[in-house]
């Protein structure tokens, strides 16, 4: 597929290519910041000299409009995200092309273009993705939704809207960077469990994106909204399609082309088989506003009432009032109730609504929408709420509720909003709400009982009815499964103590009766009785799945990982709900697969279903096999296969898996699992250089931080920028080595995060060079986001582990997340020694391994924002570290164009060959360990930096800690 080129579009005349690659800044050493640069460095990102032969243009698209001849002052500040890529790819898709010509990987072509990994790497990230699978209400039917490799660079830099913490594409009036469907194909179930023939929908142009597939009440139709390319590279608005199961005929609901669908938040949703609620673009919609050229006034926050608000770093905020405008133009919807023969009408005023929710009997709608005032420091999820009950053809019942504007929720975990929350219908009844309220002001800190009440009552309720009290909680509210007036399960739980608690009540009896199901720490996933399976009832909706067996006593049907210390089992278990005994029906293979229920398939009729007549849908894999649904039917047992698809990269189909076992020097038994390459013989071929890849997690107790999760029967998945891809380059992967951080009683985890997170790293190390597949001097640690934090800090304080390390989007300074950051809920001035400790940024004079930091220049996660890799590039650098930054061109969080995600694994393979394997055999090699000298007055040694050698190994750092032995700090 060929991939559109950029335009290159410039504001004033220039013969020269916009940038076209991502941001790239190496410090290879040398102990001295250069300030021989090139004239960019106005920017506030600095171009190094060796970045000469590459020549930019600083045309801007759409922002100021200022020319040539305006001073280099007026650019100040600005972000490369301005700069336009220009015929960054040719074909995306084919391995033997790329974004640029393949460059000689010299000390200058490094720094130049988007660049291409070894083809070994390319074949399995371009690999075809499997399709998705969506079932029928009738179980009767399956689509096979197609999918498309990685999208194009041009489709994230296509201009996007931030604004109240979400990401709008302003020409399709949807959410930004939205993946799609390529087609969808029907097959139908056959009553022997065979699939039939596939049933291509079509009617719909080449091209077509498609979005929301959703099926009718019926299951004969399919609703779906699709969009276009453009031209300028912009995309069309989202029209609304339907198309007819049997035939697979698709057509336009709508009968004027005029209405568009407006899915920045809902988008559209069935009351009925022939009737649907569709958000869409008010046609009374003008231009966007424009910004004013001159502002009203300055940009004002006060807090004179003394009101205590902390929040977390929350991005893409309303700045001022010209974004609120922005964000009323493109949220605001309006309503359209429409029939498939194309009859239409506006319900409700045009507002800005978030969700429409039909009652299980279609007579009414659950409306919820947010309004003004909004705020500046947090997201539009708190802005004020109202929810109402209208009828389903748009009149106005009552209104339930109007919440305030939510800025001071407190940080503490479980702290919720002040009152009314999680209003929805009851799944068994045909229009009866309920909801949660919280009793101590959403402070999870208040110490109150009962903490939080769940009430009901009808949708229209008689004049001076008062909802009633189904049950009240000492936890926080978590959910309710619904089955009948004689049984529904409620769920309530707290982070502090990691307590769960499932109830067994009547609804009928509010309350009255209730007892306690299960009673358990949410770590233990040794004691996770499993989860309720529902089924569907003739009116659409989910509840309780009763199993009756032929003596006619009856059962729950849990769902469960089967967690164990040989790796998990997944099982299906009957569960007497008055005795709590429980029959194992069902359970996944042990020795060679990993076996897995996904959904219910028997359960087209209402009442209880009968044991011998169950069907389940589950998945089949092994460490070689990928994964494949089977149909199970009883009382037989008979098993049929209805997926068959082919590998996704069978050059890794032989690869070596083996969940590892070991324990912490303070007893914590860890686990990992390690791959090996295809064909390797550790006593024939010897250590392999090995990459590390792992995420810390908070625990409570030893305990649970000691069991092991997950299965050593699973197949190997390997996303586009899976560490697992260098299985092919002769790498050995210890992929998700675990890395408790255990906090038990009234200590909290991070108290002692280094000190174990240390310890967790010299664990799994020493057992993967004990077992002899390791090289003991070529181990790199890597690992993204909390990962990535997780790696500059063993950089920091264990560089006797690892030779290099590899850092994607982290957050590298704490004290710029000052109120709360992953599971620490202090804030820095209650914790300040615990927030500056585990800042690799205040260590980065003792960082001196090289460090490969990359980041999305669009990074969206709260606390990572990009800065945090710039300014900590920037302090390794001050320093003389050596280390490379790599800021990805309009990526987020997560990277997604195939141009970026190539170009990160080349960055990543070339830093690995370099750092790792051809890392020096031995740490007493004289030629590795540079000049050292003893530092005045200190007992260690410190490295006399080359400063601009051309010779990796001659400029890379060896302190003292390559000589010393394996210890925790």
């Amino acid at each position: 597929m060929l991939t559109p080129k950029c335009s290159r579009l410039s504001l004033f005349p220039c013969s020269y290519p916009l940038l076209c690659s991502p941001l790239t800044v190496s410090s290879t050493g040398s102990a001295i910041f250069q300030r021989q640069t090139l004239l960019f460095a106005r920017f506030r990102r600095v171009l190094p000299l060796k970045l000469s032969k590459c020549v930019y243009s600083f045309g801007y698209l759409g922002v100021s409009g200022r020319r040539s001849g305006d001073s280099m002052d007026s650019f100040r500040g600005h972000s490369t995200n301005r700069l336009v890529p220009v015929s960054s790819m040719e074909d995306t898709q084919d391995s033997d092309k790329s974004a640029a010509p393949p460059l000689e990987d010299d000390e200058t072509s490094v720094y130049n273009g988007y660049r291409l990994p070894p083809i070994d790497i390319r074949n399995i990230v371009d690999a075809p993705p499997t399709p998705a699978l969506s079932f029928s209400p009738n179980r009767d039917k399956i689509l096979f939704l197609k999918r498309r490799a990685l999208p194009p660079l041009s489709e994230l830099a296509r201009p996007e809207k931030k604004l109240a913490g979400i990401r709008i594409d302003g020409n399709c009036n949807t959410r930004s960077r939205m993946s799609f469907y390529t087609g969808i194909g029907i097959h139908k179930l056959m009553e022997d469990d065979t699939l039939g023939p596939e049933i291509e929908v079509f009617g719909f142009p080449d091209g077509a994106k498609i979005n929301f597939i959703s099926w009718s009440r019926d299951g004969r139709h399919l609703s779906f909204t699709i969009r276009f390319d453009l031209e300028d590279n912009t995309s069309s608005k989202l029209s609304l399609w339907v198309a007819d199961v049997e035939t697979g005929q698709a057509r336009p609901l709508f009968t004027t082309s005029e209405i568009y669908v407006n899915a920045i938040f809902d988008n559209f949703v069935w009351i009925d088989e022939s009737t649907l609620v569709v958000c869409t673009i008010p046609l009374s919609r003008g231009e966007p506003p424009k910004k004013p050229l001159i502002p009203s006034g300055p940009k004002i926050q006060s807090n004179e009432d003394k009101n205590v608000v902390q929040v977390r770093t929350y991005q893409d905020l309303l700045k001022d009032e010209y974004d609120a405008d922005l964000f009323d133009y493109y949220a605001t919807t309006q309503l359209l109730w429409v029939k498939l023969d194309g009859t239409t009408k506006a319900i409700g005023p045009p507002a800005i609504y978030t969700s429409i929710n039909p009652s299980p009997d279609n007579k009414y709608l659950i409306v919820t929408s947010i309004h003004r005032p909004y705020s500046f420091i947090v997201p539009c999820g708190r802005f004020p709420k109202k929810v109402e009950v209208w009828t389903s053809d748009g009149k106005f019942v009552r209104e339930i509720c109007d919440l305030p504007l939510a800025e001071n929720i407190p940080i503490a975990f479980n702290s919720v909003r002040k009152g009314m929350r999680s209003i929805n219908w009851r799944s068994d009844k045909p229009s009866s709400l309920y909801w949660a309220e919280t009793q101590d002001g959403g402070d999870a800190k208040v110490d109150v009982s009962p903490r939080d009440i769940i009430y009901t009552q009808s949708a229209e309720p008689k004049l001076g009815e008062e909802p009633e009290v189904l049950h009240k909680l000492d936890l926080r509210f978590g959910g309710i499964s619904w089955g009948d007036d004689s049984l529904a399960l409620v769920y309530e739980s707290w982070y502090k103590t990691r307590r769960t608690r499932t109830w067994v009540i009547s609804p009928a009896d509010r309350g009255e009766g209730a007892r306690i199901l299960f009673d358990r720490s949410s770590e233990d996933v040794y004691s996770d009785p499993g989860s309720p399976m529902l089924r569907r009832t003739l009116l659409g909706t989910y509840v309780l799945a009763n199993i009756k067996k032929q003596d006619g006593s009856t059962y729950l049907l849990l769902n469960g990982d089967g967690a164990t210390p040989e790796g998990n089992v997944p099982f299906l278990d009957l569960l007497n709900i008055n005795t709590s005994e429980k029959e194992r029906i069902w359970e996944s293979d042990k020795e060679k697969y990993y076996q897995s229920v996904s959904a219910l398939m028997s359960d087209q009729c209402d009442g209880d279903l009968e044991l011998n007549k169950l069907k389940i849908l589950f998945s089949k894999e092994s460490k070689t096999e990928n994964p494949q649904f089977f149909l199970q039917s009883w009382p037989d047992q008979r098993i049929t296969q209805i997926t068959n698809f082919p590998h996704p990269y069978p050059q890794l189909s032989n690869l070596q898996k083996e969940m590892i076992r070991y324990k912490r020097k303070d007893g914590v038994q860890l686990t990992a699992t390690l791959y090996l390459p295809p064909g390797y013989d550790a006593a024939k071929d010897g250590p392999l250089p090995t990459l590390v890849w792992s995420y810390p997690g908070e625990f409570k107790s030893k305990d649970a931080a000691s069991q092991v999760r997950g299965s050593p029967n699973e197949f190997a998945g390997i996303g586009p920028t899976s560490p697992l891809l260098w299985l092919v380059r002769g790498f050995a992967i210890l992929s998700g080595p675990t890395i408790p951080i255990i906090g038990e009683g009234d200590e909290e985890a991070n108290d002692r995060y280094v000190e174990q997170l240390v310890a967790s790293a010299e664990a799994a190390v020493d057992e993967v060079v004990r077992r002899g597949v390791t090289h003991p001097n070529k181990i790199a640690i890597g690992g993204h986001s909390y990962g990535a934090f997780m790696t500059a800090n063993l950089l920091a304080h264990a560089p006797h582990l690892f030779c290099c390390g590899i850092a994607r989007s982290g957050a590298y300074n704490r004290t710029l997340t000052p109120f709360g950051f992953q599971n620490e809920e202090r804030t820095l001035w209650e914790t300040t020694k615990t927030y500056i400790e585990m800042s690799p940024f205040m260590l980065a004079n003792k960082i001196k391994k090289p460090i490969l930091l990359v980041h999305g220049e669009e990074d969206n996660n709260s606390g990572t924002l990009t800065m945090q890799s710039e300014r900590f590039f920037n302090a390794l650098k001050g320093h003389g570290s050596l280390c490379r930054l790599v800021l990805l061109p309009y990526e987020s969080h997560g990277y997604n164009s195939r141009e970026s995600i190539m170009h990160l694994l080349f960055e990543t393979d070339r830093w690995l060959d370099k750092f790792c394997v051809n890392s020096p055999d031995s740490t007493t090699d004289p030629k590795s360990c540079g000049e050292m000298e003893k530092a005045a007055g200190e007992d260690k040694f410190v490295l006399v930096g080359k400063g601009g050698s051309s010779n990796p190994e001659e400029d890379s750092e060896h302190d003292s800690f390559y000589s010393m032995p394996r210890s925790s700090l």
